[in-house]
C-alpha cells in the first residue's frame, strides 16, 4: 500500500496540495477543525435571503499568474467582478485607493494629473520627515498630512488598536497614489468571484476519490493515530503545533458581525471603509454586489468588521510583523526541521505570512513539487 499524506487544514494551501497529491496517486487524509471546507475563503448561500456570503469577510480572487489562473479555472468559472473600494470620512464618501478623483474631491479642486502631482509634492514637503521614526511620520512623508489624517490615521488606529505614532515605520513601504481616475482596486490581469461560490469551488478541488476530508476534527484529537514518520502538511500555527514551547506568536484577529436586511441594497458597493476613529468598525461588506449576474432577491446581508489583537482561543488573521515575531517563527521552523522532519509547515498560518489567495495557491503548487512529491514519487 502506498504511503498516505496527512494534511491539517482545508484552506487553499491544504486543498491544493491534497488535490495535486491525489492526482499523482498519493492517498490523502485532511483533518479540519471547522465544520466546513475552504478555510477563511469559504462562502455559501444563505437560505433566508438567497445571498452568497463570505463567512470570514470579503475574498476577491485576483492574479496575474497565468499558471494559478489556469489551475483554479479547472475547478470552476469566475464572473467578471472588478473590485472598487470606498471610504466614508467626515460625512463624505471617497474612492480608494487615492486617485485623481479622490485628490480633487478632497481638496475641492479640478487639477490635471500634472497639477495634482505638483500639488501633492508641496503638501508632502511641508510636513515630511527625512528619517521617519514611526508610521505616522512615514505616511505623511508619502502623501502629506491632510490625506494622512483623513484616510489613514483613524483607520490604522482601529486596525492595529495602536496610535500610528507608536507603530513602526516599517509596516508600510509605500502608499499608491494614482494621478488618473482609475478607481479599480486591483490591477491584476485576472479578477473575479467563482460563479457558484467558493464553497463549490473547494468541493470540486477536493472531489478526487483518493481524498478523505474529516471535518470537526482538531489535529490534537488525531495526532496520536497518525503512523510514526508519516508526512504531515500542517497549515496551522507553528507555535501551536509545538505547544508554545518557545512562546506565542502575535496575531491580529477579526470579529465579524453579520446582519440580514429586508432591503435590496444597503450601501451600493461591496466594501465601504470607515476612516473616522469614532466609528468602531473598520469596514462594512455587502456580499450581494459580488454577484451582479444573479437575480436580485430584494434582501441583503451586511457584515461589520472589527479588528483587534488575538487572544488565546481566537482565530488568528494577520501576523504582527516585528523582528521579535519573525525570529520566534524562524526558531519554531528550525526546531521543526531538527526534531520533526516529517512535518511541513505551509499556508498563511504555518508560514506566518499575509498571503493573497493566488499567492497561497502558487506556494501550494510549489510546495507539492519541491517538498511533497520527492517524498512519495
Amino acid at each position: 500500500m502506498m504511503k498516505k499524506l496527512y494534511v491539517v487544514g482545508c484552506g487553499f494551501f491544504g486543498a491544493v496540495v491534497a488535490e495535486r497529491a491525489a492526482s499523482a496517486g498519493i492517498p490523502v487524509t485532511i483533518f479540519e477543525k471547522r465544520n466546513h471546507i475552504g478555510g477563511n475563503s469559504f462562502s455559501c448561500v444563505d437560505e433566508e435571503t438567497g445571498v452568497e456570503y463570505h463567512k470570514y469577510g470579503s475574498h476577491i480572487f485576483h492574479t496575474s499568474d497565468e499558471k494559478v489562473w489556469q489551475y483554479v479555472n479547472r475547478f470552476g468559472k469566475f464572473n467578471d467582478y472588478r473590485h472598487h473600494v470606498f471610504i466614508t470620512c467626515r460625512n463624505e464618501v471617497f474612492s480608494m485607493p487615492i486617485n485623481l478623483g479622490t485628490v480633487n474631491q478632497f481638496y475641492r479642486k479640478a487639477m490635471t494629473p500634472e497639477e495634482a502631482e505638483r500639488f501633492l509634492a508641496r503638501e508632502i514637503a511641508r510636513d515630511a520627515v527625512m528619517k521617519p521614526k514611526n508610521l505616522e511620520e512615514k505616511v505623511i512623508s508619502l502623501i502629506g498630512r491632510p490625506l494622512y489624517e483623513a484616510f489613514i490615521c483613524g483607520y490604522t488606529a482601529k486596525q492595529w488598536e495602536t496610535s500610528p505614532q507608536e507603530l513602526s515605520a516599517d509596516i508600510i513601504k509605500r502608499i499608491p497614489v494614482r494621478y488618473n481616475y482609475n478607481n479599480r482596486y486591483f490591477s491584476d490581469r485576472y479578477e473575479g468571484i467563482p460563479l457558484d461560490g467558493y464553497g463549490n469551488l473547494f468541493r470540486r478541488i477536493l472531489s478526487h476519490p483518493a481524498i478523505e476530508v474529516c471535518l470537526d476534527t482538531p489535529f490534537a484529537d488525531v495526532a496520536a493515530s497518525i503512523p510514526a514518520g508519516a508526512t504531515i502538511l500542517y497549515t496551522g500555527c507553528a507555535d501551536e503545533f509545538f505547544d508554545y514551547r518557545f512562546g506565542r506568536l502575535e496575531w491580529r484577529s477579526v470579529d465579524f458581525k453579520m446582519e440580514k436586511l429586508n432591503i435590496p441594497d444597503y450601501q451600493g458597493c461591496t466594501v465601504m471603509n470607515y476612516g473616522d476613529r469614532e466609528v468602531p468598525y473598520t469596514r462594512i461588506h455587502e456580499f450581494k454586489h459580488y454577484h451582479p449576474e444573479r437575480p436580485d432577491t430584494g434582501k441583503t446581508i451586511i457584515c461589520r468588521e472589527f479588528s483587534r489583537f488575538a487572544r488565546e482561543g481566537d482565530e488568528p488573521a494577520y501576523p504582527v510583523f516585528t523582528e521579535k515575531n519573525r525570529a520566534l517563527h524562524q526558531k519554531y521552523l528550525d526546531f521543526g526541521r531538527e526534531n520533526r522532519p516529517d512535518v511541513i509547515f505551509g499556508g498563511r498560518l504555518g508560514r506566518y505570512q499575509y498571503l493573497d489567495m493566488d499567492d497561497v495557491i502558487a506556494a501550494a503548487l510549489q510546495c507539492f513539487a519541491d517538498e511533497i512529491a520527492p517524498r512519495f514519487l
